[in-house]
């Protein structure tokens, strides 16, 4: 796992923060192993396996995500086509970010990844 970047603040004291939040952190694992535990996407953002499944309801109930189960283990589809929630970015679909930090091409016609 990555460390996150550490900026200086106006007092000296040190601020972690990165680009994208949990959620998108937690999309991005999801769609380059979609077969993952979520323990195992958990440890892979650096949150708690609670956080993870909060996350994953999350983007579940906003389409962004379907989970099946197979067996003993869920399976998750990402749906490319849903669109950022920020109203700056909402005219953009999701799956152009997946693309950019996946070796997958995801188009918005379907929700299979």
């Amino acid at each position: 796992m990555s460390g996150m970047a550490t900026t200086a603040g106006e007092n000296g004291s040190t601020r972690n923060w990165t680009f994208l939040t949990n959620h998108g952190h937690v999309l991005l694992a999801i769609a380059r192993n979609p077969t993952a535990r979520l323990r195992d996407v958990a440890d892979e953002v650096g949150v708690t396996e609670r956080a993870a499944q909060a996350i994953v309801a999350d983007l579940e109930a906003g389409g962004y995500l379907r989970r099946t189960r197979v067996g003993r283990r869920n399976e998750y589809t990402v749906n490319p086509s849903g669109h950022f929630r920020h109203p700056a970015e909402a005219d953009r679909q999701v799956g152009d970010l997946l693309a950019l930090f996946t070796d997958e091409r995801y188009t918005g016609g379907s929700a299979d990844a």
